[in-house]
């Protein structure tokens, strides 16, 4: 049984899914999922979502693009014409949920939405969680990982599949009991018509726009704690690095033994740092 919601609600001209829970918590915590297939917020985020409501309002968005969030009529955009989708996306949820500020904790594709939210209308954000983000660029353009990922309707196969999940983890072991459930659920989404149809034309510009340039960074003020499994291999840990040499309140922790989904390989260690970010007893 979960500790959350699941509910659609009208933003701009899309229905929008999102998990909810913790409602009447004081501070507000919008986590968003990565791009990589099969993604949505339950499939990023459901573990941590059951515990963090304990103590805080967790909302967990499937960003338009992805998961069960509807797709807008005009489709044909550049990556980051999503980005800015995405971004009214979460200020239209906090809206219709009356939340003025809330805090943001984004994974991979997530961060990079993040810190344009940040650009777009810092004043609705307070803290800022960055999970093996991108955003940083890269000396030596995508990784493999990557590659194989945007293309992977080219051998569109369950063992495929199952070889690329693996693949965000130094240690699928962590999971073992669970792998075939994360493998089967995301296939299931990934395999889905319009998802199909879609995908690929999602990540069309992606190189050419992912990297926040530097004059951005260096005017975000508020608090950024960035997280980078220290193999991850879709994202590597030179991006966070990049990110935090210009971020002027921001500190980084690298985690060994964990590729690219810190919240499921070291869950317990995840969510230690995601209460001491947001503890407001300690000065930081």
């Amino acid at each position: 049984m979960s500790n959350y919601e699941t509910r659609k609600v009208k933003t701009g001209k899309f229905n929008s899914y999102y998990c909810e829970g913790g409602k009447g918590n004081e501070r507000t915590l919008i986590f968003l999922h990565g791009s990589g297939p099969g993604a949505n917020s339950e499939s990023n985020w459901s573990r941590v979502l059951n515990e963090l409501s304990n103590r805080f309002h967790v909302i967990a968005i499937d960003m338009v693009g992805f998961g069960n969030t509807e797709l807008p009529e005009n489709t044909n955009l550049t990556f980051w014409q999503w980005t800015t989708a995405r971004v009214e996306q979460i200020l239209e949820v906090m809206d219709y949920n009356n939340i003025e500020k809330a805090s943001l904790i984004g994974n991979s594709m997530g961060g990079v939405v993040s810190l344009n939210a940040l650009m777009y209308d810092s004043s609705r954000f307070e803290k800022v969680v960055l999970m093996g983000s991108g955003g940083g660029g890269g000396k030596n353009g995508p990784s493999p990982e990557i590659v194989r990922m945007t293309q992977f309707f080219r051998d569109p196969t369950i063992q495929a599949f199952r070889n690329l999940i693996t693949w965000f983890m130094y240690d699928e072991s962590v999971v073992e009991e669970q792998l075939e459930e994360i493998v089967q659920t995301r296939y299931e989404n990934i395999m889905k018509p319009e998802t199909r149809e879609l995908y690929p034309s999602l990540f069309a510009t992606m190189p050419h726009e992912l990297t926040i340039p530097p004059s951005a960074l260096r005017r975000i003020k508020q608090p950024v704690l960035l997280i980078h499994g220290y193999e991850d291999q879709f994202v590597p840990r030179e991006s966070s690095l990049a990110v935090l040499e210009h971020l002027p309140n921001a500190e980084l922790v690298l985690l060994k033994q964990c590729g690219h989904w810190v919240q499921i390989e070291k869950y317990e260690r995840f969510i230690q740092l995601i209460d001491q970010f947001f503890d407001e007893t300690k000065s930081r």
